[in-house]
C-alpha cells in the first residue's frame, strides 16, 4: 500500500503546482501522493459525464464508521460498486446509477489519499445541488459522532492547498456539503475545521 511521507508530500505539492500551470486538461500530475485509479484497479465509468474546470472545493464525509481494518483499495472498489448500481440509501430513497465514484478524492482513516472520479468530470451528490466546478473531497467517517484523525487532517490540508493553488481557488470558495444542500454532511467535527482550512488556503501555507 502506498503511504506518503512528509517529505514526499511536500515534493509532490511542488510537482503538482508546476504541472498545473502548464496543463491543458484537468488531470492529476505525476508525483501527487495519491493512490491512482490504476493502482486501486478502478473500472471504467458506466455512463457519460460532463466536463468542468475546478473553481471551488467542497468537503464531504462518507457518513459510515471509520474502519482501519480495510484497505483504501477495498473501500474505493466498494464505493464504485455502490455508485454505478441502483442502490438503496439509508433514508429509504433509491439512488439511480451514477457514472462512477461521486468524489474526486477519498481520504481514508489512516490519511491515505485515493483518486476517485477524474478531476475533469463533474461529481455527483445525493442532494439537489449542482456540483459543476466543485472539487469534491470526502473523508472516511461519520463526523457527527467520530473525530477526524490527525492523519486525515494532515492529508486534507496538503491536498486542499495543492488544489487551491493549482486552480487559484480562494478560501471563500471552500464549503462543506451542507453549505450547498440540506444535509448533515460533512458532520460537525469536520465542518468546524473549515474556518481554519479557509485561512490556510488564503495564506498559501500549511
Amino acid at each position: 500500500m502506498f503511504k506518503p511521507t512528509k517529505s514526499l508530500c511536500f515534493l509532490s505539492l511542488l510537482l503538482l503546482l508546476g504541472a498545473c500551470r502548464s496543463a491543458k486538461t484537468v488531470t492529476i500530475p505525476k508525483g501527487v501522493p495519491v493512490v491512482t485509479r490504476a493502482q486501486w484497479e478502478a473500472l471504467e465509468p458506466v455512463l457519460p459525464m460532463k466536463t468542468h474546470v475546478p473553481q471551488k472545493i467542497t468537503i464531504h464525509h462518507t457518513a459510515t464508521k471509520q474502519n482501519a481494518s480495510r484497505t483504501l483499495e477495498q473501500k474505493l472498489k466498494a464505493l464504485q460498486k455502490f455508485s454505478v448500481e441502483r442502490s438503496p440509501l439509508s433514508d429509504g430513497r433509491i439512488k439511480e446509477p451514477w457514472a462512477d465514484v461521486p468524489y474526486h478524492f477519498y481520504i481514508s482513516v489512516d490519511g491515505i489519499i485515493g483518486e476517485g472520479r477524474q478531476l475533469q468530470y463533474v461529481g455527483d451528490s445525493n442532494t439537489p445541488y449542482d456540483p459543476s466546478g466543485h472539487v469534491l473531497i470526502v473523508l472516511e467517517g461519520n463526523f457527527n459522532n467520530e473525530k477526524v484523525t490527525e492523519a486525515q487532517l494532515k492529508s486534507l490540508k496538503t491536498l486542499m492547498l495543492a488544489v487551491a493553488k493549482c486552480w487559484k481557488i480562494s478560501g471563500d470558495n471552500i464549503s462543506g456539503h451542507k453549505d450547498n444542500a440540506t444535509t448533515a454532511c460533512p458532520g460537525e467535527d469536520l465542518y468546524q475545521l473549515l474556518p481554519e482550512l479557509r485561512a490556510m488556503v488564503n495564506s498559501g501555507k500549511l
